[in-house]
């Protein structure tokens, strides 16, 4: 089927993190994590439109991007579930206006809520980056083929060659390390 196919497709795993109305830390795990432009700096991720979470992502002015690493299976299956206070059971700090960075990871980004486009049955969220951080020693969590896995070698991700024929009816192809998926309903 149509997800069983982009799982053959390896990705980082992240959680995004914001705070709602209320101040209330807001998390979700996510792997539609990727760069869209390093000047300026801006990144897309997306958003299922029947999550729970929609409304905070909807309204907040600021969220964070926290690239787990591979000794963060467990937090990844935490902020993937439906429990309402996984920010119990983690270590975290507030960012820029009060956003939670989780503790252990290999990357965080601290973001502005730029712009926002549906697709499908998700909706696109394009956030400016105001500040980032890295931490060179964890190597980061892969999520491919339905399990975690390790990174391996000098490209955790997947490599794809994205392939057309240009206007005389040559092929051409370029080498791409950002593939997403947008919708699952392929309508």
């Amino acid at each position: 089927d149509f997800r069983q196919a982009l799982g053959r497709f390896p990705t980082g795993v992240a959680v995004v993190t914001a705070l709602d109305a209320d101040g209330l830390a807001v998390g979700l795990t996510i792997s539609s994590f990727n760069t869209v432009s390093l000047d300026p700096a801006l990144i897309v991720w997306s958003l299922q439109l029947s999550s729970r979470h929609l409304a905070v992502f909807e309204t907040t002015s600021s969220y964070a991007i926290n690239i787990l690493s591979q000794e963060q299976a467990e937090i990844s299956n935490l902020f993937a579930s439906s429990l309402d206070h996984p920010f119990d059971d983690v270590a975290w700090a507030p960012g820029l206006a009060g956003v939670p960075l989780l503790a252990g990871c290999c990357a965080w980004f601290e973001v502005d809520n730029f712009q926002q486009l549906d697709g499908g049955d998700h909706r696109l969220y394009l956030g400016n980056v105001k500040r980032f951080a890295a931490d060179p020693v964890p190597r980061p969590l892969v999520f491919h083929d339905g399990d975690f896995r390790q990174a391996l070698g000098r490209f955790p991700t997947g490599v794809a060659v994205v392939t057309a024929l240009d206007a005389d009816g040559l092929a051409v192809g370029l080498t791409i390390s950002s593939f997403n998926t947008v919708s699952l309903d392929p309508a």
